[in-house]
């Protein structure tokens, strides 16, 4: 809105009746811009304690690990000891090469 203020024109919204050429309009649109904000804040605390609560019942979020604790322990000594590539063990375990760096 700034912007469109310093280039010397206003703001008109036909649906909520709101112009800012006028000190009423700017207010108007000042005061819902702050209760949009205050919305998308809550949203976000919301959410974040809605996690948090999952976290306590036991639930965790996010994508299932690619390999089993068993099979990363396979993979990292597979390529430790064994000296095998990570393309080959990719293809051996049917995962991307990266999820066989990261093990």
């Amino acid at each position: 809105m700034e912007t469109i203020r310093e280039k010397g024109a206003g703001f008109r919204s036909l649906a909520e009746d709101i112009d800012t050429t006028t000190p009423a309009g700017r207010l108007v649109f000042h005061v819902f811009a702050s209760i949009a904000q205050f919305e998308r804040e809550r949203i976000a605390e919301r959410t974040k304690e809605g996690l948090a609560a999952a976290r306590k019942r036991g639930r965790i979020g996010g994508r299932p690990p690619a390999l089993s604790h068993e099979r990363r322990v396979e993979v990292q000594r597979m390529r430790d000891q064994e000296g095998r590539s990570v393309a080959e063990l990719a293809r051996l375990f049917q995962v991307s090469p990266n999820t066989i760096r990261r093990a």
